[in-house]
């Protein structure tokens, strides 16, 4: 609710109160002056009023009515805009709720991100390091070949010189391997 309505409200609600004092205040003035013409009219004849005071009374008594049914009017509207103020509380404090409801809501989203994110880093690093092992061990496989066929070449007699050779191997050098070796720890 903003500012400027809950004075209004409390402006309106002060104004019906004093309409409804002021329209006590007149039902029990026309009461008494009802009452007064009537035991003034049974009781004595002699003092019954003239006619031209007759129709002054009545005259400010439909004055009266005339003003109480404005009063009247004006209660009514002013109730009326009470409810509509009313409803529309109750509509703000219902959006406030379901606004309030989603902001929790909202947090523990946020609060879950880093574990979520966490969780599918893991998953997606997991195959790249079953892949990083195999091929560590598929290198390593490799390396044993390798001595193994130098072991035998040098067991046979055969000198191994670069010159000789009509094949040359590309082996990884050892600075390879610790890169590697380096990828399968993280």
């Amino acid at each position: 609710m903003n500012q400027t309505q809950s004075p209004n409200i409390s402006t309106l609600k002060a104004e019906v109160a004093r309409f409804r004092e002021e329209l006590s205040i007149r039902d029990k003035l026309v009461q008494q002056l009802s009452q007064e013409l009537f035991r003034l009219v049974k009781d004595n004849t002699a003092y019954a009023p003239r006619p031209e005071v007759a129709g002054d009374y009545r005259s400010e008594v439909r004055l009266l009515r005339e003003q109480l049914q404005g009063v009247e009017q004006q209660v009514q509207f002013y109730q009326e805009q009470l409810q509509h103020r009313d409803l529309e509380i109750q509509q703000l404090r219902q959006t406030i709720r379901e606004l309030n409801e989603r902001g929790q809501m909202l947090e523990q989203v946020i609060r879950e991100l880093p574990k979520v994110y966490t969780r599918k880093f893991a998953e997606r690093l997991a195959p790249i390091k079953t892949k990083i092992m195999a091929l560590q061990s598929e290198n390593r496989q490799l390396q044993a070949d390798l001595v193994a066929v130098t072991d035998r070449l040098a067991a046979r007699g055969m000198r191994l010189e670069p010159p000789t050779l009509e094949f040359q191997l590309d082996l990884p050098d050892i600075s390879q391997q610790q890169s590697l070796t380096l990828l399968s720890h993280v």
